[in-house]
């Protein structure tokens, strides 16, 4: 399994891990929640680990568009 694991540096989320096989995106909430996204392209992980704000790139690009 390969997964990728990168901290992020937002007051909403906390970490952010992205399976490449499963495709599945694992979001960690400051909150210490977590929750997992099925079916996200890598690009999406890549863009929010590289997203200047990463609280904003999920509710753009991740929050209410995957399962």
């Amino acid at each position: 399994m390969a997964v990728q694991q990168q901290a992020l540096n937002s007051s909403v989320l906390s970490s952010a891990s992205y399976d490449d096989e499963t495709k599945e995106l694992t979001l960690e909430f400051t909150s210490g929640r977590s929750y997992t996204y099925s079916q996200v392209p890598p690009e999406v992980f890549e863009d929010l680990v590289a997203a200047p704000s990463a609280g904003k790139y999920f509710n753009n690009f991740i929050k209410d568009i995957f399962r």
